[in-house]
């Protein structure tokens, strides 16, 4: 049976990643009220389609951060593809890149920057996390802009990570054979490390994250680096103002995908008020349950420049590797313009919140 949409992805992926992984992929914090509450958000809202326009060519490019992007589409940050496919990150970049979509590769990517980079025919952006050895986060941010990795995203939601009951009640721990290829840090052997009740990534992450930073620790990594920062897991309109004041040149509208804390307003939810304090000074970008091409126009209304696609990416690449992102990523890029001429907004400049109920 044809693959017709990103679900369909999510059935074939099941068996094709180990029972574990599978938990830690999908699983979230708490009672999971927050995985669940990201997918209804986009369900109830309605689109106001306008008629008798020219949409004979509907036209999805972008430009974002000085890359042009054939869809306002890109892959989230997610941690060890090769959980999901032997060439973990590779094939996601190179996906990624036929798609004409951008890649967010994760600090816990299981394929080296180098590799990845080689790979890559689209822009690269690479997502840190604050680690309490400055120098490790120095030699990172170094490696990506020798890589020509084009912005760093730092997530900022996660001073401890979530506990996720899924991974707690699997003794949680990463098999033998994948790591955390960018650490040089023999603490990462923690997260082979597995204990009932317990899971060996946020053992490993209680040690190596630094939960003390503040907003005044942005000017150290602003010094350190020429690329553009955004901040990932920004759902309120203060913590928006002060990334604009902090002179980031972004933030990502996320709530981890629901797996940090439980009933955190929804990602979609918290886009209008996101949006409504940067006042258009900083772009603003969305990740958490989009499924389709009309999740993307939902949020491209709400006032996003562009989502980001987690989950989604790890299914298609468990069931075709690159070619099956690829595949991922235009149906999903399908879908969008079909919204965009039934809607009659033939151009991204065009959506706009006169576009939903």
């Amino acid at each position: 049976m044809a693959i017709v949409c990103v679900e369909d992805y999510r059935a074939r992926a099941r068996n094709r990643i180990a029972a574990h992984n599978w938990d830690y992929i999908e699983g979230g914090s708490g009672s999971e009220l927050s995985v669940d509450a990201n997918r209804t958000a986009f369900d109830a809202v309605r689109l106001r389609p306008r008629v008798l326009v020219d949409v004979a060519e509907p036209d999805p490019a972008v430009r974002l951060i000085g890359s042009g992007l054939s869809v306002p589409v890109g892959v989230a940050p997610t941690a060890y593809h090769r959980m999901a496919h032997p060439d973990g990150e590779v094939e996601t970049a190179r996906g990624t890149g036929v798609a004409g979509a951008l890649f967010v590769v994760s600090t816990f990517a299981s394929r080296t920057l180098e590799d990845i980079a080689a790979s890559a025919a689209g822009p690269l952006w690479l997502q840190l996390y604050w680690l309490r050895d400055r120098a490790k986060l120095t030699r990172l941010v170094r490696r990506a802009e020798a890589a020509g990795f084009s912005a760093l995203v730092l997530t900022v939601d996660t001073p401890h990570l979530g506990l996720r009951r899924r991974d707690l009640r699997n003794g949680f721990a990463l098999d033998p054979e994948l790591a955390p290829a960018n650490l040089d840090d023999q603490d990462a052997n923690l997260q082979h490390q597995g204990r009932d009740g317990e899971s060996a990534l946020a053992r490993h992450a209680a040690q190596a994250f630094d939960a003390s930073i503040t907003w005044a620790d942005l000017a150290w990594l602003r010094g350190l680096t020429t690329l553009p920062i955004l901040l990932k897991g920004v759902l309120t309109a203060e913590d928006a103002l002060l990334a604009v004041e902090s002179e980031m040149n972004g933030v990502i509208v996320s709530n981890h995908g629901g797996r940090q804390l439980d009933g955190a307003v929804p990602s979609l939810v918290a886009l209008r008020e996101v949006v409504a304090a940067v006042g258009g000074r900083i772009p603003v970008l969305v990740d958490g349950s989009v499924r389709s091409g009309r999740d993307v126009f939902v949020a491209l209304a709400l006032g996003a420049r562009a989502v980001l696609v987690g989950r989604p990416v790890l299914w298609s690449l468990a069931v075709g590797g690159g070619d099956g992102v690829a595949d991922m990523l235009r149906l999903l890029t399908r879908e969008f313009v079909q919204t965009m001429a039934l809607t009659g907004r033939p151009r991204v400049a065009d959506i706009d919140d006169s576009a939903i109920a």
